[in-house]
């Protein structure tokens, strides 16, 4: 779908389900009827499309509507798919600089990357950067400087609930394998620490299982089936998982271990669980980045920030098929229990 057709939608459905009257929790009704005088305009690069892509454009628009900022009528947004492709990343990301937006919004580090080699001056938004501080993107987490800011997607400390939540089923588990691609995977050793010092009270090994494509993955797998007992933790911020994610899946389907992972992507296509940041909420709480820089405020003098928003999905099918139990406490805490 075309920047003009994505738009077109979003505004008829805004209209339609009365969205554009709502407000953000927390919000005034007088901070939000604050008229904002001229049209301004974004940029907003995604790196993939497709439905989940158009979720978060259509959460963050929404979010700004809240703020005052109506697009099609005082903000004009220029938005780019990237497809997952790193030519268009650095095209777009050029053709948006070249436009002389008021900021740019990037998805991931890639397109984030590109917009960063476009300009120094431009304001720049990024969603969903694993390591801003790691990838230069920033000199400081509290005090970005330069003119880009935004909001990071890994919480290194989720690795450790990550393993919690495994050791929560029945049969319990008494190993626990740490996939990863060591090319690809962000802060992969701080991840690694924080899930060996959560196992030692639990009394699980652990151990680190580095796999780069589908044959390492399946060998891996099978490898745990044999010795018995053994389970998988996916581990967050590798771009890697989210490529091989049908061979993780059905790797982990067929030798029947049991398996968590960072994202409900996972879950939803067939994964047993899942533990991580609520999406959605990053490209709403970016828009409220993006209205502070509209009215003056320096990104450089704005924190970087990190997810704040968790969820917890549990698949009872693949539960079933893999002779697994839910603790019940597991599944009171649950926010979404597939069927």
């Amino acid at each position: 779908m075309g920047a003009r057709e994505f738009f077109g939608a979003l505004r008829r459905r805004v209209f339609l389900a009365g969205i554009a009257a709502a407000l953000i929790p927390g919000m005034s009704v007088a901070a939000r009827a604050q008229p904002c005088n001229g049209t301004r305009r974004i940029g907003l690069l995604m790196a993939g499309s497709g439905n989940r892509a158009e979720a978060y454009v259509a959460s963050f628009v929404e979010s700004l509507g809240a703020l005052g900022w109506h697009e099609g009528g005082n903000l004009q947004i220029e938005l780019r798919w990237g497809r997952g492709e790193k030519a268009a990343y650095e095209r777009y990301a050029a053709e948006l600089v070249a436009l002389g937006p008021d900021l740019i919004v990037g998805q991931f580090t890639p397109p984030g990357e590109a917009l960063r080699r476009q300009t120094s001056a431009i304001p720049i938004v990024f969603v969903f950067v694993a390591d801003p501080l790691g990838h230069g993107f920033v000199k400081s987490l509290a005090r970005p400087g330069g003119n880009i800011t935004g909001f990071a997607s890994l919480d290194p400390s989720m690795a450790g609930k990550m393993l919690q939540i495994l050791t929560q089923i029945t049969p319990p588990v008494a190993r626990v394998a740490v996939l990863y691609n060591p090319a690809t995977a962000t802060l992969a050793d701080q991840q690694l620490r924080i899930i060996e010092e959560a196992a030692r009270p639990l009394a699980v090994a652990v151990q680190a299982a580095p796999a780069r494509d589908d044959a390492e993955i399946e060998a891996m797998m099978a490898g745990l089936a044999s010795e018995g007992r053994g389970s998988v933790l996916v581990l967050g911020g590798d771009i890697s998982a989210g490529i091989h994610l049908e061979a993780i899946v059905a790797a982990a389907a067929h030798h029947r271990v049991p398996a968590v992972y960072s994202s409900r992507t996972f879950t939803s296509r067939g994964g047993l669980m899942s533990y991580g940041f609520h999406t959605d909420d990053l490209f709403s709480r970016a828009a409220a980045y993006v209205d502070r820089i509209l009215k003056g405020a320096n990104p450089g003098d704005l924190p970087v920030q990190y997810p704040t928003r968790f969820e917890l999905v549990l698949n009872q099918k693949t539960a079933a098929a893999l002779g697994v139990t839910f603790a019940s406490s597991l599944l009171a805490g649950a926010d979404e229990v597939i069927e």
